[in-house]
């Protein structure tokens, strides 16, 4: 898998079998290696004076040594690919150590066929994302306010977008309240919680596991089953998630909370677009028209965002031309009251599958043609004409 040489350093602890990680490293690669008792300045120097593709770090337990090793590693060295193997639990260290830097964590002990493929996907997963290409668009769905039908929005349009023959995942960022599976009549077995603390790689094979399927051709990627799961999904995680799904998916949607949390803003920074969803109500374009302000001095550009506005023919004595007036540009999408909504959220049934050629489903049609018409799907293949790695993985597991 691996063409071009590596050149590799091993930073092992007492419990780490340095002979056998270099012995189960792929082919055409050069390893030194270096015990972690030498301290953290001889081991950078080190990998410094190798200028090393791959650091593997083995440790038994979640020791602040390793972990700034790690995080001073990736500040000197970006396209370095980092790798941690951790011999007891991974609980607490996970977390810490992909949120300082690293790539990957591997738990041990592993045969050795499978530490050298979870090397190898390692490298190829850093050298795909530093590679020239295509990458799907990762849309933010935003409701500044609560019950404005931002969950409605995201769980349509992704199935409206499936519907179209795209290959679509929809990621539910509420972390603590996400209502996405129940939307979609989909048990949350797995979320993305599980995948947080199962202590694995994060790539296209491992995220797999743990997707929900919606008949429409949908994957989602469920929230938490409860709040206090929430804290094991940090913004670096996340991150890692997003690019591993935009080399996959032609669309990567992800519904979140109504607030500005650092998992949302981090997820605003990945985004190439943001919809933001609305309703036609006082308060609801107050907070919209603040919403929209945010992301300006966030500076992200105006031109990526969508405007969609629910409810848009309910008589609330506020005109169109209010809506214009308020939030400073006219709204993309306007979705109509619909007194079958209520009905297929009871029944777990989107609307655009249960009630095509209502109103409501026409609009959220609308709204996915918007990206349609602007965004080619993701490349099929390689540069040198095979199927491209995350598109294999698709391909299996389909």
């Amino acid at each position: 898998m691996i063409s071009s040489p590596v050149q590799a350093l091993v930073v092992f602890d007492a419990h780490t079998d340095v002979d056998f990680v270099r012995g189960a490293l792929p082919a055409n690669t050069a390893s030194q290696a270096i015990p972690m008792s030498h301290g953290i300045e001889r081991v950078l120097a080190a990998f410094d004076d190798i200028a090393a593709d791959l650091l593997i770090v083995g440790t038994a337990d979640a020791s602040h040594g390793a972990l700034d090793l790690i995080a001073e590693a990736r500040r000197r060295h970006e396209d370095t690919v980092i790798v941690a193997l951790h011999h007891a639990s991974p609980n607490g260290f996970l977390q810490r150590a992909f949120a300082v830097g690293a790539d990957d964590l591997i738990a041990l002990p592993q045969p050795a066929e499978a530490l050298t493929f979870a090397f190898e996907k390692a490298l190829a997963r850093r050298r795909r994302s530093h590679a020239a290409g295509y990458t799907a668009p990762l849309i933010c769905i935003v409701g500044p306010k609560g019950g404005t039908g931002k969950t409605l929005t995201s769980c349509n349009f992704g199935v409206a977008l499936a519907h179209a023959g795209k290959r679509v995942v929809l990621v539910d960022g509420d972390l603590q309240f996400g209502d996405v599976g129940l939307a979609l009549g989909l048990a949350p077995e797995r979320t993305i919680y599980n995948l947080a603390t199962s202590g694995g790689s994060v790539d296209a094979e491992t995220i797999g596991q743990y997707m929900a399927h919606h008949s429409s051709g949908l994957d989602v990627l469920l929230a938490p089953t409860r709040p206090d799961e929430a804290g094991s999904i940090n913004p670096n995680l996340l991150r890692r998630i997003y690019s591993v799904l935009r080399a996959t998916y032609d669309f990567v949607l992800v519904d979140t909370p109504p607030a500005f949390t650092p998992e949302v803003i981090a997820t605003i920074d990945e985004s190439s677009d943001i919809c933001v969803v609305g309703m036609l109500d006082a308060l609801s374009l107050k907070d919209t028209k603040i919403g929209l302000e945010t992301l300006n001095l966030m500076g992200f550009d105006p031109n990526r965002i969508k405007l969609v506005l629910n409810r848009a023919d309910t008589n609330v004595g506020i005109s169109q031309g209010d809506v214009e007036t308020i939030l400073g540009r006219k709204p993309d999408v306007l979705v109509p009251s619909d007194r079958a909504i209520p009905r297929s959220i009871t029944d777990a049934a989107p609307i655009v599958s249960a009630h095509p050629k209502s109103g409501a489903a026409q609009s959220f049609r609308e709204l996915a043609n918007l990206y349609l018409e602007t965004t080619n799907p993701l490349s099929e293949t390689d540069p040198d004409g095979e199927p491209g790695p995350a598109r294999r993985t698709l391909l299996r597991r389909r």
